[in-house]
């Protein structure tokens, strides 16, 4: 996670890294020509790796006010368990990774997906995960954060309730409607926030290592609006080569 040990401490850009929650690069070049219209916008990647909601397609079997008996029909996938977790990992966050994720940088790093600790997600050696991530020259791990520390993914740290927040605009209805609302939500989601929510995952990393590891921290503020308009918002935060020798000495006691 940390680069420029002892000397310069500087955490990673962590563009390796994929959250998901029972949720979260191109399989494309890192640049490529591009013919724009005076008025048209830049192309520019968004690092959202997608957007899958546990719902199925039944056909539905009785006449009700709302269809006719046959018509195919939307519901929530009610009992998420680890095989759910297994197949939609495989069958859907998979192949979106190696869809997106930059050509030039295939078989140069890992990539690792990272997951809570809930008894739904699977291992992180699950066979069937493994035999399908090493495909295609990828490397791709799945890890787990700590324990009680949901400052460490960024859809707890921010991201969820704004998602959340933009998909109540909507005022949905019926499942259709909600899935398309959230995932409306999500696609216009800016990928100037989701930097701002990485930069404070790397803020609370610091404040944990002040703390030895403990959650009993403020998350602190960094006037992140006003670097970025100032074209000063860091991607990857510094850290105080002082803390970093003294939280391997206090790690090296424990």
């Amino acid at each position: 996670m940390l680069e420029g040990i002892p000397h310069d401490p500087m955490f990673k850009s962590m563009h390796n890294f994929i959250h998901i929650d029972e949720k979260w690069f191109y399989m494309t070049k890192k640049s490529e020509n591009y013919y724009l219209l005076p008025e048209e916008d830049e192309p520019h990647r968004t690092c959202k790796i997608g957007i899958f909601p546990f719902v199925t397609q039944e056909t539905a079997k009785r006449t009700s006010a709302n269809r006719v008996a046959g018509t195919m029909e939307t519901k929530a996938i009610t009992s998420v368990n680890r095989d759910v977790i297994r197949s939609f990992l495989i069958e859907k966050v998979l192949p979106t990774i190696k869809e997106k994720w930059p050509r030039d940088d295939l078989g140069t790093s890992t990539i690792f997906i990272q997951q809570d600790n809930a008894r739904t997600h699977i291992n992180h050696d699950d066979q069937e995960f493994i035999q399908e991530v090493t495909r295609d020259g990828f490397d791709i791990r799945l890890m787990c954060q700590p324990a009680n520390s949901p400052d460490l993914n960024v859809l707890d740290l921010g991201f969820f309730s704004a998602i959340q927040s933009l998909q109540h605009k909507e005022s949905p209805k019926i499942i259709d409607e909600l899935v398309h609302a959230v995932v409306k939500s999500f696609e216009n989601f800016s990928s100037v926030k989701s930097n701002h929510i990485f930069v404070t995952l790397q803020l609370c990393m610091i404040e944990i290592m002040k703390a030895n590891g403990s959650i009993k921290y403020k998350i602190p503020h960094f006037n992140k609006e006003r670097l970025e308009r100032e074209g000063q918002l860091p991607i990857e935060m510094k850290c105080d080569p002082i803390l970093v020798q003294e939280v391997f000495k206090y790690l090296n006691t424990e």
